[in-house]
């Protein structure tokens, strides 16, 4: 039995060396067909990592075809995305068309994408780090879904990332170190390619020697693999104990030297170092020259048996290091050099490499060139029955239906009010939709409103945790009990933790087939704080409510620190994100109605609320016409009268300023109209696509903007006004030629209460009224 075991055991092995060589040429291939035999209508380098992929097959090939399971999810190191294709092409999940486009339009992408790559792709990366800390932030979504019965414990999979060591560098891994260990992160892998070279440099070794203390120190089991069976063998021998020492102590800049240079070199080194140890010259003496070079480049990461032990020895649930030692360039000519990182084999080198593989002249392109038909038969049967072959594609979750959502009462409130009282409401209900939303915020939930909702559905935990001043009797607005049943997931101060936790609850549908309808808040400045990991949420195709409050330089006494000015650009500009900001409670509650619909929609979105803490009049409603405008971006909250010259457009907060203003000129400016703008995003997108239709042959109806403006006479005047950004909104004079004076915040604000902060810089009622006097009576 244990001979058959044995022999089982070779047989994997082997095949998945194949497969590491199969992986190597056809990621090099693809990358050198784009940048050498393609034509180049631009003259422009197409690029490519053939030295990223190369340090990383042996890994890949381990993990994809021995290690994961179909309910295990990877974020693939970006520079390695060819890798991930040719392993997709090996299973017949990838055409050679987009290979043979690799970075052209209708090809494979730069880096592996949900949203533009064909093959399954289990989320996005770009070379920024962010696809590695997702993996942890993926796993406590999991926890929840397991906590709330929508995924059975016995199905949980493991949330893997491929980083190569220089990733290591970004502090977002280490802001989600902190997070994992205070969760409790669990079925998580990182799997660090471990090749010493980044863009510009050979990576220190100083710092490298701490990582394994800062992750263990979070609760992380960490896998050093620095030497594979080739090296182990050799230090097993007489002299070996002097070359194992000798490796120990090289500096990664001297490896990655000697490693280019080749066999010769590490040679006169090593003789020249440890030659006269005993038994060492004896030892070195035993392998030629290409031998050598083999045996000193034969790192852990590179090594079939020890990356197959070494997945095979963390089958549990603790979170998991591994650090590969890996060559950047391995198995090419450009192992090893400094600027091998954007390099690439040239054609002469290219050859060299398709004829030592014995692949045929025209064969390039074959799945099992090279490989005899015996070969070639036994690795596609050991493909086929691989867990990765049995990968379903990403399960559809079932719409989850939207109730109508009623506007709190109140003749003064703030959006921000209402909103927490909105989700107070829906906690309350009963309904499925309130069972699906999860709450999350960096340490701001009692102050942008989440506080109600949280008292309401408790706090998650997968183990419950005693309220120490509940049980002591003090009196606390908080009573946010903690168990596994509570529907809000509190993280602390970092923004970019925040957005990579929404990023991963709103990919709880395709992920795990069930559907969760994420909501955060942050102080609405410090969405810049996170803009990075928002983007890679949208570009991801994640589905959430982000609730940015309070705004505006309406927070009057926080100062310029906390006042945000660009966040309706950031709104209008971000795709995948759809931007409302209200000024009224029942604007808001359509709004969300909306959201949460729009959320679940195949061409949906996520979707963002600019809010405010300032308490506003609510306006009387004669009619529910308004309606049908609101959600299309705006409506005339004072309609013009036909052929009206002037009109006055707001956005949010400064509403009371726009009407009182509106109020005063209205008998001075006949006809005078008040729109309000609940979507620069949506009112700007349709105006855009409304310009681009002439371009093609389609027949565009006029959008939302020209139909609003269409009520006012041609080379009319307009006011604009927000707490934001004048060009949210100034660009509406283009849609009908219309002259603009606009208002708004351009500069940073300062501490001061409203109505000093409002006049300084000119938002109030005068203002309003200065501008359309200038604009409008030519005073």
């Amino acid at each position: 039995m244990e001979a058959a075991s044995s022999q089982s055991r070779r047989d994997i092995v082997n095949a998945l060396e194949h497969l590491d060589t199969r992986l190597l040429w056809l990621s090099s291939w693809m990358i050198h067909n784009a940048n050498h035999l393609r034509p180049k209508r631009d003259g422009l380098k197409v690029g490519g990592h053939q030295a990223s992929c190369s340090s990383m097959t042996a890994i890949m090939a381990a993990l994809y075809f021995h290690a994961l399971r179909p309910q295990d999810k990877v974020a693939v190191k970006p520079h390695a995305g060819p890798v991930l294709h040719a392993i997709h092409y090996l299973l017949g999940n990838q055409t050679l068309d987009r290979m043979q486009k690799f970075r052209g339009l209708g090809g494979v992408q730069s880096y592996p994408s949900r949203t533009k790559d064909t093959i399954p792709v289990d989320f996005s990366t770009g070379s920024v780090g962010l696809g590695v800390a997702v993996t942890a932030f993926s796993s406590l979504v999991q926890d929840y879904l397991i906590a709330h019965g929508q995924v059975r414990e016995e199905d949980a999979g493991r949330m893997i990332a491929l980083m190569g060591d220089a990733e290591l560098d970004e502090g977002n891994i280490y802001e989600c170190l902190i997070e994992g260990y205070k969760h409790d992160l669990r079925n998580c892998w990182w799997i660090v390619d471990y090749n010493r070279q980044s863009l510009d440099a050979t990576t220190a070794d100083r710092m490298f020697r701490r990582f394994d203390d800062i992750f263990e120190t979070c609760g992380w089991r960490v896998v050093t693999l620095k030497y594979g069976k080739m090296q182990q063998a050799a230090f097993a021998q007489a002299g070996g104990k002097a070359l194992e020492e000798w490796i120990d102590s090289c500096p990664n800049a001297e490896f990655a030297a000697l490693t280019y240079q080749g066999g010769a070199a590490w040679r006169e080194r090593l003789m020249a170092d440890i030659g006269q140890k005993p038994n060492a010259r004896k030892l070195l003496d035993s392998y030629d020259d290409e031998a050598l070079a083999r045996l000193m480049t034969n790192l852990g990461g590179h090594c079939i048996e020890t990356l197959v032990d070494a997945f095979d020895s963390a089958q549990d649930d603790r979170p998991t290091l591994f650090i590969a030692y890996t060559v950047k360039g391995h198995g090419l000519p450009l192992a090893g050099h400094k600027d091998n990182h954007s390099g690439m084999m040239n054609p002469a080198q290219m050859e060299q490499f398709r004829t030592g593989l014995g692949i045929r002249e025209g064969e390039e392109w074959e799945p099992w060139g090279g490989l005899g038909d015996n070969a070639a038969t036994e690795l596609k049967a050991f493909i086929a029955d691989s867990p990765i072959a049995k990968v379903k594609t990403e399960p559809l979750a079932p719409a989850i239906a939207v109730p109508a959502i009623r506007a709190p009462e109140g003749a003064e409130q703030s959006t921000q009010a209402a909103f927490g009282r909105i989700l107070l409401d829906l906690a309350k209900s009963g309904e499925e939709l309130a069972d699906r939303i999860v709450t999350t915020a960096p340490d701001v939930t009692q102050t942008t409103n989440l506080g109600a909702f949280v008292n309401q559905r408790g706090l998650f935990r997968r183990q419950e945790l005693a309220d120490v001043f509940h049980k002591a009797k003090i009196p606390s607005a908080q009573k946010w009990a903690q168990h596994a049943a509570g529907q809000h997931i509190e993280l602390g101060i970092a923004e970019n933790n925040f957005f990579l936790m929404l990023a991963s609850l709103g990919l709880a549908a395709p992920h795990f087939g069930t559907r969760l309808l994420p909501v955060g808040t942050v102080y609405d400045p410090f969405i810049a704080r996170g803009l990075d990991s928002l983007n890679y949420g949208c570009y991801s195709d994640s589905r959430f409510l982000l609730v940015g409050t309070p705004s505006g330089i309406t927070l009057a006494a926080e100062g310029g620190a906390h006042q945000s000015i660009n966040t309706p650009l950031i709104g209008m500009g971000q795709p995948n994100l759809t931007y409302f900001e209200p000024a009224y409670a029942d604007e808001l509650a359509m709004m969300m109605a909306y959201a949460f619909d729009h959320m679940q929609q195949p061409d949906g979105s996520s979707v963002y609320l600019r809010l405010t803490t300032r308490s506003i009049p609510q306006v009387a409603r004669d009619d529910v016409s308004w309606q049908a405008d609101l959600l299309k971006g705006g409506y005339w909250l004072r309609r013009p009268s036909e052929g009206a010259e002037a009109a006055i457009a707001f956005t949010g907060v400064v509403a009371p300023e726009a009407l009182a203003a509106w109020e005063k000129l209205v008998d001075d400016i006949p006809g005078l109209g008040l729109l309000n703008v609940t979507s620069p995003d949506l009112l700007h997108r349709g105006w855009s696509a409304r310009r681009a239709a002439r371009w093609t042959d389609e027949t565009a109806a006029p959008c939302h903007a020209e139909t609003l403006l269409s009520a006012l006479a041609p080379g009319a005047g307009l006011v604009t006004v927000l707490d934001g950004s004048p060009a949210a909104l100034s660009w509406l004079g283009g849609v009908k030629g219309m002259r603009v004076s606009p208002l708004g915040t351009d500069r940073f604000g300062q501490t001061g209460d409203l109505p000093d902060l409002y006049h300084a810089y000119r938002l109030d009622s005068d203002a309003i009224i200065e501008a359309a006097a200038e604009l409008f009576l030519g005073n």
